[in-house]
């Protein structure tokens, strides 16, 4: 089982914008005073980011949100959706309800024209009884070793969580984190990226001293080389990243221009050992969405029909 491919769902967005439905929960979310002017320079950025994907050699699926029903965060499918290389489709429960209209059955079947899906397994249920898990958002999962990281918040619960590791056969490692602030990080991959042989983590996040070693422990027991970041950086995304495959085979790193930034010249080196670090500017999506790169970017796993 790879930990990266090179297979990206992106949603193009039709109506992007500052969600207030998810703001309450997301700290990174920024109302622009112009939201006219958001979508336009979103689909700027969206074109950006996945001719720079395509020029690095990524499979970049796009498909078109619709304008109807509104869904603001439509850019953001890796909540709603994630495909597995044993064919299962999962679909997630999701706390905003405006994100619920997110899940459209016609981007599955499109992507069954040229994958082999064998199971749709829909966590969405939980949604009765207000349990959530969004996706690749709730959990960073390290696929070889079947490992899901998650820290708990409203968006992700230690419930729906247990049902996802059941059905996958993934062990949980969860725990508690806080910005500087003390709220709540609504997203672990707001605060964590793993890679193959990597993790970019901002471990000042988690208070807890005997969760954060066990979280080190299972990094390290995994073979992982523990990149730290700061607070600041991970305000700029810098956990938000991304490992993915070219058609080549070869690994890129893929972040936003904020993130990259915001990196130090050795945390940079420290991740060139593992890839070529491809980033974009996405500012008005991070600022008016609170998401960035790797919300951006639903990997397709599944097996290609031959």
């Amino acid at each position: 089982m790879s930990q990266s491919t090179s297979n990206i769902l992106m949603i193009r967005p039709v109506a992007f914008g500052f969600n207030a439905q998810t703001a309450e929960s997301n700290a990174f979310q920024n109302k622009d005073d112009d939201q006219q002017a958001v979508q336009r320079k979103a689909i700027a950025e969206f074109d950006n980011f996945v001719q720079i994907l395509r020029d690095n050699g990524v499979n970049v699926i796009v498909i078109n949100d619709t304008p109807e029903p509104h869904t603001p965060d439509s850019i953001f499918p890796n909540n709603w959706v994630s495909f597995h290389d044993n064919g299962d489709i999962i679909l997630y429960p999701m706390q905003a309800e405006n994100r619920r209209l997110e899940r459209r059955e016609d981007i599955i079947g499109q992507l069954e024209e040229s994958f082999a899906a064998k199971h749709v397994i829909d966590l969405s249920r939980f949604e009765q009884k207000n349990e959530f898990l969004e996706g690749t958002g709730s959990m960073v999962l390290d696929r070889p070793n079947k490992i899901a990281y998650a820290c708990l918040s409203p968006r992700t619960n230690a419930e729906v969580l247990k049902a996802y590791c059941d059905y996958t056969g993934y062990k949980a490692v969860t725990f508690d984190a806080f910005d500087q602030n003390g709220q709540a990080i609504y997203h672990t991959n707001v605060l964590m990226a793993l890679g193959t042989a990597f993790a970019v983590i901002c471990l000042d996040s988690i208070s807890d001293t005997s969760e954060k070693e066990l979280v080190i422990k299972s990094l390290q027991d995994a073979g992982k080389e523990i990149i730290n970041i700061t607070f600041d950086q991970m305000n700029h995304f810098a956990g938000n990243m991304l490992e993915v495959k070219n058609t080549s085979g070869n690994t890129l790193i893929v972040m936003s221009k904020a993130a990259f930034d915001s990196l130090t010249s050795g945390q940079k080196s420290a991740l060139e050992k593992y890839g070529k670090l491809v980033y974009a500017d996405i500012s008005t999506i991070e600022t008016n969405g609170g998401g960035s790169a790797r919300c951006m970017m639903a990997e397709v796993h599944l097996p290609s029909i031959d």
